[in-house]
């Protein structure tokens, strides 16, 4: 028997093998059916028998557009599904469950539904008139037919949870069904007027089997109800919390995994991913088609979370729109040439090349990315955003996309399009009403040249040293050492730990009118309204270290140097901070004690460095627990381990973010810093002339009262600032 198609006979039934594979067996996208939990839809039932639900243990779940959904214990039996599309003369659409579940989901519905149909046909035939009737065969009926009726409004109540969409529709089919019922009553016994109110009354106040729903919670006002009405019946009806779509924020890679014509399709949108769970509002939770659905899309679990029909409506348009739009503005731009150094000048300009670019940069700004990465890959380009130092997937694009956006990047930052070897540059765009800073670095990929834009955002050059994170023992150290007339103060930390957001409010604790500032920085992240700031341009022959030689002829009390890279640099300034001036720069290393030996690895001699520097500040960045979901919870064991080790206290729970639409449900909001002040004493300055080894003189630093990073964390840890998990994440103890 062949399966029958859509362009076939007037019956449709399922689709065509390609299809079927594409859908089913052949590949892993059905998902597993919870037949415990799942509601079967009783129109369904009635068009697949007991008996052959049995013999090829399968049962129907759903009806939806002329296909029948049905479970099944392999999807590759065609020849089952053959034989159902015949009996049903529907599209079946398979789903996969255990052979186990199938079979007890034939009993326990093929059992109701028998059993109501069962009674009506044994009950006995009344007589000709009602008279005569017995009061025990009148009671004997009545209790028949209140129990038709209850059963009967039972599955109403199942239909009218199915139809979900109003109070009035739902008043409807419990009508509807009353009526049937009635017939069948009325075939029983000719009852009296207080028997037939006392039959129609009970059913009222049945529950329902599984959710002890009564009959009259569902038949609301006439007229029908608001949806923002239906959503809180819903709510209460399921315990499922509402979701506030007007305000929610949305995880960007949520939002990824359903297609915008999905969502609309099914009128629900993604919220959030929590381990392998999918957070989805939808209007209608026991809308099991949806579920499974979203399941077999998405390949992760769906939990449904209730909110009203036109707030999704709304959220659909409002957050798919920014990366539908940057999708189609690709899409009608012309496909480039073969070769990217053929990328002419009218694609380059191209309108949507440059809104798309707009609206990928509007749109970090809106999330609080840093970093936008843009990487090409086999197939598509996809697009990223660092959020509180983590990188998320945020949208893919097609790869026609990749040549006109990085080309279009080159020029906005003054970048050589034709040179495909590695460059930095820097442009400003005014978004959202203020000007944005990016600073863009490219470099050639496997796949072609890749992209990161670092989102330069100028609120961070008006921080305080305050807002930073300190202790008020390290903010009172760092507060003296900056009171030094002339030396050198060293941030040390890896790329991204905000070394200079540290130094610029550094700057901004000195910036008076007293004091001539000057800096030199690669690149000049942040401008400030009264201090003298210089950009390297290695091209131009300005170096770090030709900027210091400079700067030392402009009568400076204090200079900025970006960062210390190379043995020049350093030289030109430990010497400047031997001739008066106050130096601030940045060194990668690992703690405090590792910037001296980095000096020393860098050719300054010990004499110099233990002269030169006034003392070191090390950090890393960790990310704040949501202040709107922070609640207590107990820890990994390794979190529990490493703060008893530290602090010397037993604790299993810890504050952590539960996660909410404030923080995306990644239970973070923001990062802070976490230091270790290093003072330069007579006993450190001795050790590192005579020799000493690097644990010697850590060993030292903590003897004279040293907090060390790790332990910095991990009283913020304690005070419920941050976790146990991002201070082992982002910190290492060391010593």
């Amino acid at each position: 028997m062949a399966i029958p198609s859509k362009s076939g006979r007037k019956g449709k039934g399922i689709s065509p093998p390609q299809e079927l594979a594409r859908l089913t067996g052949l590949q892993p996208n059905i998902s597993p059916a919870n037949l415990n939990t799942c509601r079967i839809q009783p129109e369904a039932l009635q068009l697949i028998p007991e008996s052959m639900a049995r013999k090829y243990n399968t049962i129907p779940l759903a009806i939806i557009n002329n296909g029948l959904w049905v479970a099944v214990a392999n999807a590759n039996e065609l020849q089952i599904l053959e034989a159902l599309a015949a009996q049903t003369q529907m599209r079946i659409e398979p789903v996969i469950a255990t052979a186990e579940d199938i079979q007890r989901a034939i009993d326990r519905n093929y059992k109701a539904h028998d059993e109501i149909e069962r009674q009506v046909s044994v009950a006995p035939s009344p007589p000709p008139t009602g008279e005569g009737v017995s009061a025990e065969a009148s009671m004997r009926t009545a209790k028949e037919a209140a129990e038709i009726l209850a059963r009967a409004s039972q599955e109403a109540i199942s239909r009218a949870e199915e139809v979900g969409k109003s109070a009035k529709e739902a008043a409807e089919t419990l009508k509807r069904v009353f009526e049937e019922a009635m017939s069948k009553v009325e075939g029983i016994s000719k009852l009296d007027n207080e028997t037939v109110e006392a039959i129609t009354e009970a059913p009222k106040e049945i529950p329902h089997e599984d959710e002890g729903i009564k009959l009259e919670q569902l038949l609301a006002d006439q007229e029908g109800i608001v949806a923002q009405g239906q959503a809180a019946v819903n709510d209460s009806q399921l315990n499922i919390s509402p979701a506030n779509l007007n305000i929610y924020q949305i995880q960007p890679e949520a939002l990824q995994l359903i297609p915008e014509s999905m969502a609309r399709k099914y009128n629900a949108i993604p919220l959030a991913i929590t381990d392998n769970t999918l957070q989805v509002a939808m209007a209608d939770a026991d809308d099991v088609l949806t579920l499974q659905a979203l399941a077999a899309w998405t390949q992760m679990r769906i939990e449904p979370v209730i909110a009203a029909a036109e707030d999704i409506q709304r959220a659909i348009d409002r957050n798919y729109k920014a990366y539908g739009e940057i999708e189609r503005q690709f899409s009608v731009a012309p496909t480039p040439p073969p070769t990217e150094e053929m990328v002419s000048a009218e694609t380059i300009a191209e309108a949507p090349a440059v809104r798309a670019l707009g609206l990928t940069i509007d749109e970090a700004i809106k999330k609080r990315a840093s970093d936008i990465h843009i990487e090409p890959t086999e197939d598509r380009l996809r697009l990223r955003y660092r959020i509180d130092g983590v990188l998320h997937d945020t949208m893919s694009l097609p790869l026609s996309a990749h040549a006109p956006l990085i080309s279009r990047l080159k020029i906005l930052a003054n970048m050589n399009i034709a040179d495909h070897r590695p460059q930095d540059g820097q442009f400003s765009v005014k978004l959202r009403d203020k000007e944005v800073d990016v600073r863009v670095a490219t470099i050639r990929t496997a796949y072609g040249e890749m992209g990161v834009l670092r989102i330069l955002d100028k609120s961070f050059a008006a921080l305080t040293l305050g807002e930073l994170g300190f202790s008020p023992k390290h903010l009172k150290q760092y507060q003296q050492m900056l009171k030094f007339p002339f030396g050198m103060i060293l941030i040390s930390g890896p790329t991204g730990s905000g070394k200079t957001t540290t130094l610029y409010a550094s700057v901004n604790t000195l910036d008076c009118e007293g004091r001539n500032i000057i800096t030199v920085e690669d690149p000049v992240e942040y401008r400030f309204k009264d201090i003298n700031q210089i950009q390297v341009n290695p091209r131009a022959g300005l170096t770090f270290a030709t900027g210091l030689r400079a700067i030392a002829r402009h009568d400076p009390d204090v200079i900025l140097v970006g960062e210390i890279r190379d043995s020049e640099t350093a030289e030109l300034a430990t010497q400047a901070s031997l001739t008066g001036h106050l130096v601030l720069s940045s060194v990668h290393a690992n703690d405090t004690v590792g910037a001296l030996f980095r000096l020393l690895d860098l050719g300054v001699g010990p004499f110099v460095v233990s002269s030169a520097l006034i003392g070191v500040i090390a950090q890393r960045m960790v990310r704040r627990i949501c202040p709107y979901c922070r609640r207590p919870f107990q820890a990994p064991a390794e979190g529990q381990l490493a703060y008893c080790k530290e602090l010397g206290e037993e604790r299993t729970e810890f504050f952590y973010g539960s996660g909410c639409n404030s923080c995306a449900n990644t239970g973070y909001l923001g990062r802070i810093a976490v230091f270790e002040t290093l003072a330069m004493s007579e006993e450190i300055k001795g050790m590192l002339l005579t020799g000493a080894h690097i644990a010697q003189i850590r060993a030292q630093a903590k003897k004279e009262g040293m907090v060390s990073m790790w332990r910095d964390g991990m009283l913020k840890v304690k005070a419920g600032i941050t976790t146990p998990c991002e201070v082992l994440r982002n910190v290492s103890s060391i010593g």
